[in-house]
């Protein structure tokens, strides 16, 4: 099951990479339970439970807050119902105009062919200052 597991988390970044949020959202479980990584952005609204709380929560804020952000896998750690995705974050913060490179670790749990916990780490303080007025 663990190939399946990695294949599973890669078709999930590259259905990201290309906004077919509707195709991640459907590789989740119902009842998915979602962390942000502590002081980045998005924790406010931690844990969010669900996929329509993934999109409204996280999703729709990046699409709307930066032009071209990507979370970009480096990567894929096979650790059977656990993969582990180490990469980057890019994009350009709308309201400041300044861009971000954030290394990123991605912590997936599957269960069933479905992603039913996600935990993000991330370089919050370099994204507190591409987010951060001058």
């Amino acid at each position: 099951m663990s190939q399946e597991n990695v294949a599973l988390i890669r078709g999930l970044y590259d259905a990201f990479a290309i906004g077919d949020v509707p195709g991640v959202l459907g590789m989740m479980s119902p009842d998915i339970v979602w962390h942000e990584a502590e002081n980045f952005p998005y924790a406010d609204g931690n844990p969010y439970v669900g996929p329509l709380a993934v999109a409204e929560g996280v999703f729709a804020r990046c699409g709307s807050e930066w032009d071209g952000f990507a979370a970009v896998p480096a990567e894929i750690v096979d650790g059977g119902d656990t993969i582990i995705a180490l990469g980057h974050y890019h994009g350009t913060y709308k309201a400041t105009g300044k861009t971000m490179k954030a290394q990123m670790v991605h912590v997936w749990r599957i269960i069933d062919g479905k992603v039913t916990a996600f935990q993000q780490y991330v370089d919050t303080l370099h994204v507190a200052q591409v987010i951060a007025a001058a």
